[in-house]
Parts: C-alpha cells; sequence; structure tokens
C-alpha cells in the first residue's frame, strides 16, 4: 500500500466540525467474532463480500455528507482489500470518554462512528456505526491509515485488538482514508477468495445510485491482455436514468424519455427514475441510503400509491376507458414498466436484521407526492407518452382477465386429490417437505434413467418435455395454459396469487424445499436451464429467495483404464485424470443425461453423499433482472456481447 495519497478534493464545504467529539461509543463488541452472522449476515461468500461492502459504505457517507468524490477498492493479490477514499479522514485526536485516539475508537468499538452526530452525517448507510468495527473483528490484520491535518496517521490491529497507540508515519497535502484488511481464516472456513464480478457490480450500482462519485476497482490478482490488472471504473452523470437505461438496455422502450424527478419531500430526499417497455413484467428497485431493500417497505407502497392514483386519474379522464367493462388493477398499471427508487433517510427503521424492508411510515406519503407531481407534469407535456401508457394498461388489464381463467384452471388442478399429481411425475414416500427433493429432468428419456436411480424414499422426478415456454415473450395467460409450466405449479404443490397479486406463492403447500434443475451438460441443456430458471426468477421468486432452487452438475466424462474409473466435470479434470491414469485409458463423453445409466446417475449427480448441487441465489435483483432479460429477450447485440465475454465460464459450468 502506498504513501502517496493520490486523490484530493477541489472544494471543501463549510460544515459544523468534525473530530473526536463526534464520536460516539455506544456499546461493546464481544460477541461479534462469537457470532459474526448477526452482524454481516452469514461467515459464506456473501459475508466475505459484506465486509468490503462496510467499509466502502463509511466512504460513500463521507460523499453524502459532501467530503469525497473519489473511492478506489483494490483487491491485493493475497484476497486482502484495501480502500482508500479522499474524505476528510476518520478523526485522530483523543477521545474525551474512551480516553485513546477516536480512529481507535471508531474501529475498536462497535457502534461508534460520526453517523451518530447527526452535525457530521445526515444520512449514512452501512449498519449504522457497526460497520467498519465488525470488519475490523472479523480481520485477521487490519491496517488503517489516516491523511489528516498535514499528517498520516497509522494504527494497525489483529483480529479487532490494536496493536499499539495510533502513530504519524509521514507528512500530507492532502485528506483521505486507506484501510487494508484480511479477512479471518477462523471465521471464513468456507472461502477467503474475492469475487471480482460480484464487487464490481456493488461498485456500479453505488456509482448510479451516487452521482458524481467516481468508483475504481481493481483486481491485482489478474491481468488483461495487455499485461494491466483487471479493472473497471464507474461513474454517472445522471444517476437513476443512467441506471435504468443500463437495467432496461435489451428491452424496447414504449415512451421516448425515462421519467424522472429529484428533489425533497417533507425533509426526505427522495429520488425516481421510471420507464415503461414492451415486456410482460414488473421490474421494480427500490433502495434506502445505498441499501439495496429486497422487501421494498413503505418507499415502495408511496411509489404504488402514487403511480396508480396518478395513472388512473389520467386514464379516466382521458375517456380511453369508456369501451373498457371491467375495472382497473393496480398490477395493471406496473406491467412492463421499470422503475427505482431510491430515499434516503435520517433514521431508518428496517424489519429484521437483514435490512431488507422499509418500515419508516412517513416515507409512504413523501415518495406518493414526489411520484404524484412528477408523473402528472409528464403526463401533461407528453400527450402521445401518456396515451400510449394508458393503451399499455388497457392490455396489461385484458390479459390479466385471461390469464384469471388459465390461473383457475391450474388452482383446480393443484387443489384435486389423488389424481391432483401430474401423471409424468413420480413422487417419493415422505412426506415430510424439508426431507424431500424434487428434480426437474430435461426429456423422457434421461426421466426415465433418473427415476430408476434415485431413492424412493425423498427423491421424485418430474420430466419436462422439451424446451419450456419462454416466459420473458410470453403474456401470462399463456405462461398459465403452458402444459409444462402447469405440471410444475402442480408438483410442487404451491398455489398462485390472487388477481391483485398474480405471482405470489403460498410457500406453506411447497411439497419439496429442493427443487433441482438437472439437464444435459451441453449448450442445449445450458438453454433449457435458462428457460427454467428464467419462468422460477419472474414467477416463483420466493422459491430462489428462499434457498429452495438448485442446478444439478453432471459429469462431461468417464475415464477409465481396466477396473479404475473416474469422472470428470470439466477438460481441466478429464486431462489430469488422462495423465494419472497413463497411457492405454479410455473417455467416454456424456453428450446428455440419457448416456448415462441409472446406477452412473445416481452415483454422480444424484446421491447427496457424493454429488454436487449448486444453490441458485440472487445477490442482486438489477443486476439478475437485467440479465434475464437480456439472455431470453429479443435484442441480439447485448446477448451476443455477454456470452463473448462469459464464454469460458459457460464452458467450465456447462
Amino acid at each position: 500500500m502506498s504513501t502517496n495519497y493520490p486523490f484530493s478534493m477541489s472544494e471543501e464545504k463549510k460544515m459544523p466540525q468534525y473530530s473526536a467529539d463526534s464520536i460516539q461509543a455506544l456499546e461493546g463488541m464481544e460477541h461479534v467474532r462469537m457470532r459474526p452472522s448477526m452482524y454481516i449476515g452469514d461467515v459464506g461468500t456473501r459475508g466475505l463480500h459484506h465486509l468490503v461492502y462496510e467499509v466502502v459504505d463509511n466512504s460513500i457517507d463521507e460523499a453524502l455528507a459532501g467530503h469525497c468524490d473519489i473511492i478506489k477498492v483494490i483487491i491485493n493479490e493475497d484476497n486482502s482489500i484495501t480502500t482508500e477514499d479522499n474524505g476528510r479522514g476518520i478523526p485522530v485526536d483523543i477521545h474525551k470518554k474512551e480516553g485513546v485516539s477516536a480512529l481507535e475508537v471508531v474501529m475498536t468499538k462497535i457502534g461508534a462512528g460520526g453517523k451518530f452526530d447527526k452535525d457530521s452525517y445526515k444520512v449514512s448507510g452501512g449498519l449504522h456505526g457497526v460497520g467498519v468495527s465488525c470488519v475490523n473483528a472479523l480481520s485477521e490484520s487490519l491496517t488503517a491509515r489516516v491523511f489528516r491535518e498535514g499528517k498520516i496517521w497509522e494504527q494497525t490491529y489483529e483480529r479487532g485488538k490494536s496493536l499499539a497507540a495510533v502513530a504519524t508515519v509521514g507528512t500530507a497535502d492532502h485528506t483521505g482514508t486507506v484501510v487494508t484488511f484480511k479477512p479471518d481464516p477462523q471465521i471464513f472456513k468456507q472461502t477467503l477468495e474475492y469475487n471480482y464480478e460480484t464487487l464490481a457490480l456493488r461498485m456500479r450500482e453505488l456509482a448510479y445510485l451516487n452521482k458524481g462519485i467516481t468508483i475504481t476497482i481493481i483486481d491485482e490478482r489478474n491481468k488483461d491482455e495487455k499485461g494491466e490488472f483487471i479493472q473497471d471504473t464507474f461513474f454517472s452523470e445522471e444517476g437513476l436514468k443512467e441506471f435504468i437505461n443500463f437495467l432496461d438496455e435489451s428491452r424496447e422502450a414504449i415512451i421516448k424519455d425515462v421519467i424522472s424527478m429529484e428533489g425533497e419531500k417533507n425533509g426526505i430526499p427522495v429520488e425516481v427514475a421510471m420507464v415503461y417497455n414492451t415486456s410482460f413484467s414488473e421490474n421494480l428497485h427500490s433502495y434506502v441510503n445505498n441499501i439495496n431493500t429486497q422487501e421494498g417497505g413503505t418507499h415502495l407502497s408511496g411509489f404504488r400509491r402514487g403511480l396508480t392514483s396518478t395513472l388512473k386519474k389520467y386514464a379516466d379522464s382521458s375517456g380511453l376507458l369508456d369501451k373498457l367493462k371491467f375495472d382497473i388493477a393496480g398490477d395493471d398499471f406496473r406491467e412492463g414498466l421499470t422503475a427505482i427508487v431510491s430515499v434516503k433517510v435520517a433514521e431508518p427503521q428496517f424489519e429484521g436484521q437483514t435490512k431488507t424492508k422499509l418500515g419508516n411510515r412517513e416515507v409512504t406519503s413523501a415518495v406518493s407526492q414526489a411520484v404524484s407531481e412528477m408523473l402528472e407534469n409528464y403526463l401533461e407535456e407528453n400527450p402521445n407518452d401518456a396515451k400510449t401508457i394508458v393503451q399499455k394498461v388497457i392490455l396489461a388489464a385484458q390479459a390479466r382477465h385471461a390469464a384469471r381463467k388459465a390461473r383457475e384452471m391450474v388452482q383446480r388442478k393443484t387443489v384435486m386429490s389423488g389424481g391432483g399429481l401430474p401423471g409424468k411425475l413420480s413422487d417419493c414416500s415422505e412426506q415430510d417437505p424439508t426431507l424431500c427433493e424434487v428434480f426437474l429432468v430435461e426429456g423422457d428419456s434421461a426421466g426415465g434413467t433418473a427415476k430408476q436411480g434415485r431413492d424412493r424414499n425423498f427423491q421424485a422426478i418430474l420430466p419436462l418435455r422439451g424446451k419450456i415456454l419462454n416466459v420473458e415473450k410470453a403474456m401470462q395467460h399463456k405462461v398459465f395454459e403452458n402444459e409444462e409450466i402447469r405440471n410444475i405449479y402442480t408438483a410442487l404443490g404451491v398455489t398462485i396469487g390472487t388477481e391483485e397479486d398474480s405471482k405470489a406463492l403460498n410457500l406453506e403447500k411447497l411439497r419439496y424445499h429442493k427443487v433441482v434443475i438437472m439437464c444435459d451438460a451441453d449448450v442445449d441443456g445450458s438453454h433449457i436451464s435458462t428457460l427454467i430458471l428464467t419462468f422460477l426468477f419472474r414467477y416463483m421468486k420466493e422459491l430462489i429467495e428462499s434457498g429452495y432452487v438448485y442446478i444439478a452438475t453432471p459429469p462431461l466424462y468417464l475415464v477409465k483404464k481396466g477396473a479404475k474409473k473416474s469422472y470428470a466435470w470439466n477438460d481441466d479434470q478429464r486431462d489430469r485424470l488422462m495423465q494419472e491414469f497413463g497411457s492405454g485409458s479410455s473417455i467416454q463423453r456424456y453428450k446428455g443425461l440419457g448416456e448415462m445409466n441409472a446406477e452412473q446417475l445416481w452415483e454422480t449427480t444424484m446421491n447427496p453423499e457424493m454429488r454436487t448441487l449448486r444453490q441458485v441465489t440472487i445477490d442482486n435483483g438489477g443486476e439478475a433482472d437485467r440479465v434475464f432479460s437480456m439472455l431470453m429477450g429479443d435484442e441480439v447485440p447485448p446477448r451476443r456481447e455477454f456470452i463473448e465475454k462469459n464464454a469460458i465460464y459457460a464452458n467450465i459450468d456447462a
């Protein structure tokens, strides 16, 4: 880590003094290491990456306060992380209550931070001050370097404890903070390796949510074709408008501009951007203080209220609804809508420790008013676009009524006793859904092999004929009329939601807590897997969010020499086995599941003692939405670019 800090702010804004007195220590941090999941969610891959987000959040807070506009994140060669910013630098003077440097208080006391002092920070993200101290506690080592008051201050820690007092190590002509930390292998036993793409996605998201900030991420473990470290720099001038265009790059807009607003309502900063497209899905993304609130909350309720009331008022007055024989529902106004709502709340109240749902009631009216004013102005100034939106709403309402009949047909089949389950389903004998798993298998041939090889006690098999419907391009009633999709619904036992919330599932009726997609390890198999995942993401998202969806990984090769045999899942493993077995060995390439006999399929892909299942998770809802839309939509260029960029990974995963 260099002592030459490269960044500077062009102008320092006048605000109340930021000093040791601004730092308030709320409590100790005795059991952070004992119960880390309480603070960072888990100690797997997600928790590992969360450490980076917490440190970066401190820099973002400086930016929100007007004191930082450049942030850098470096994945070092040893998988340690360095974050740099050009903020004011953490205070280093002696904290009156604690009797040590404020830097040490921030780094070693849970709940200590300037964000509790309203003169220092109006709003903040992160874990409300516990972030950087938790990172310190869960790191094998951490070094904090502060550029402040013309000096460079430094302190080093091991597993949350300082090794020596804060000391000056040089002079500086700028301000900022540099933190380098190495996660503790005693805590993160699953993996210590950072995924560049995962971190880059979050940095890009932060750049869109905080326009005017330059965020650079560098991977010093890998180099590109020019011999330079892999890196990306993210900067957004227009914020959410650019974010919307990025998310919707593979969809066709039906209005000429992104509708957007930025302002303050009832003392709450609100930023909204939205656009209508030709798709049949609703894609709403919400943030509070840069935190992705995946479960929504009062800000999303306010958006829906403002959108529905304003559009309904306009549609009624336009006369376009006069010939419609039924009422318009809330869902109809959101079909084909992509929208982002971002609010900054001084004292956010989140439901649950994961902070995925906002509970502040005052935010509802603030967002609702902001959206109403934004839409009223847009509809008045853009009558052609307004008419296009209303016509889209009418089509959505007509399709919804058609879908109701198809949905009721699925419901009748689901609740029927005896013959209610699909004829193709080979069920298991176990009744406890927590012990049961169902394999969605590509084709009748592979399905037959899987039925012979399975453990009938807890494994069910549902063969799917060919490629299921691409729901990204299909209206809702076509989805519910599709036989393969109806079979999935009835086999799983879940009920489809009401007309008002047509995609909500009743997970209490779910018959299996492992839903395993098992397709051939080739291009067609990957396509079918993606079709199934697209359906689950759009219509059974709760299954994925609850951790019930998995992908099986059948082998590509069988390497044999005499009685000796071993399986390979990629070319590297095959080559290694060939070298190990020596001359005279033979290779069998599995083109599909049907080429394996029942014993081989059980041994490699279905046996819980031997198999590898990849759990499907949604780390970034916006990115998942964008990728599914791109892969399964009509636009070819972005899909080709994505495949070319990820082809090597696709081959490995296949």
